[in-house]
């Protein structure tokens, strides 16, 4: 981590920390009971993440869409080699989503929607979960990211190997 890092930026980076630890414990926790989902869980996750987006917008990139826009860009382009900043888009729908998804999760019936919709918003979020941790992800995060997903992975096969030899 560069020592050049405010305190208030490193307030926010914990602030995202805490939110993929509290994801991956409210995926981990749904794997383990699929028919009670951690609603108190998936809601602080999503509210730890909030609180870092708007310190990090505030902290990293001073309110500015302009200022934020760019510096995805330039960090697009030192791992990708190509200048582009539209991932902030996909952090604002990634953002939409799981608020949407959090509120959804207080109201009956959100373990018993279609599979489809669990697929696409769970997939969507596990994407951009994947990608802020590991692909953008440096030093013990990316490792904690790749632990993370390996193990929500095998506890998933696991769990599904069990339950079809039954």
């Amino acid at each position: 981590m560069p020592p050049d890092f405010t305190a208030q930026q490193m307030f926010s980076l914990w602030l995202v920390r805490i939110s993929c630890a509290l994801y991956f414990a409210a995926l981990t926790l749904w794997i383990l009971k699929p028919r009670a989902f951690p609603k108190r869980t998936w809601t602080a996750a999503c509210v730890f993440y909030l609180a870092h987006m708007i310190t990090a917008f505030a902290f990293f990139h001073r309110f500015s869409h302009s200022e934020a826009y760019q510096a995805t860009a330039r960090q697009t382009q030192a791992l990708m080699g190509v200048y582009y900043g539209g991932g902030l888009y996909w952090n604002y729908a990634f953002t939409a989503i799981w608020i949407a998804d959090a509120a959804w999760a207080w109201r009956a019936g959100y373990v018993t929607r279609p599979r489809s919709i669990h697929i696409a918003i769970h997939g969507f979020l596990a994407f951009l979960f994947f990608n802020a941790t590991v692909v953008f992800g440096k030093g013990w995060i990316r490792i904690a990211g790749m632990v993370g997903f390996l193990a929500l992975a095998a506890m998933r096969v696991a769990l599904r190997s069990r339950s079809v030899g039954r």
